[in-house]
């Protein structure tokens, strides 16, 4: 029999019947993840490929894995997640929907030994978005390690991605729009190509401050740039955003 702890809730993700166990003292997974869920599985406009075996980063309490295995058909999915409590979390999380084809362990990113695993088809990656030093320390333990670079920084994450991944592989990360120098010069320096390019702006005409890349190693030196994704039309969510969350009949 599964215990909850007093703070922990059982959440509906809205994608079938699979359920999420969080706290919401802690850090709570947001759109971000569903984006990148949704561009993965080729919901946003962009290219959908079929993988058999699939990593995530930082999985935090396990919902990209969660969508993903609901979105395709993939046999293997492995979630890696430093914090103790979010990979309990994870793996309650496991046990409630039932799924065999995903498997969650307790590790920093950087213990991931190259070639410890047998190579990946896909790589996922939503990493914390704030350098180490930015911002006021004034958030729980588990929000801070989740929205700021601590022990790894985006270039570890686009390195063990790399170190993981079969050639032709691909690569997926979101991250914040100020960082894509950055991240193409990670990508390119792990011999991972840029292919798909999408921001994501709250609404049409502002600024971007959510952007999804997918690169593929060994790839060509092309990029694509999909079309912009706009959360809110109105005051509502827009149509796109409720058809990524397969809430349209």
């Amino acid at each position: 029999m599964m215990n909850l702890s007093d703070e922990e809730r059982i959440d509906k993700t809205g994608f079938a019947d699979i359920k999420i166990v969080q706290n919401p003292k802690e850090f709570c997974y947001g759109i971000d993840a569903v984006l990148l869920s949704a561009f993965v599985a080729g919901e946003t406009g962009s290219k959908s490929h079929k993988f058999d075996r699939v990593m995530d980063l930082g999985t935090g309490t396990g919902i990209i894995p969660f969508i993903l295995s609901h979105k395709k058909n993939i046999e293997y999915i492995v979630g890696v997640e430093k914090q103790k409590k979010s990979w309990e979390k994870s793996m309650k999380g496991l046990e409630i929907n039932g799924m065999s084809n995903i498997e969650f362990f307790n590790m920093d990113i950087l213990e991931i030994q190259k070639k410890e695993f047998d190579e990946f088809d896909a790589i996922t990656c939503n990493s914390p978005y704030k350098k180490l030093g930015s911002g006021i320390r004034n958030e729980s333990e588990a929000k801070f390690i989740a929205r700021h670079e601590t022990t790894a920084q985006v270039e570890d994450f686009i390195r063990v991605g790399a170190n993981n991944l079969r050639q032709r592989g691909h690569f997926y990360m979101v991250h914040r729009p100020s960082r894509l120098s950055n991240i193409i010069y990670y990508m390119k320096k792990n011999e991972i190509e840029p292919y798909e390019l999408q921001f994501v702006s709250a609404r049409h005409g502002e600024a971007p401050n959510i952007m999804l890349i997918h690169g593929i190693k060994g790839g060509k030196n092309d990029i694509n740039i999909l079309k912009e994704i706009n959360i809110y039309e109105n005051e509502s969510y827009h149509q796109e955003i409720l058809r990524i969350y397969e809430r349209l009949d």
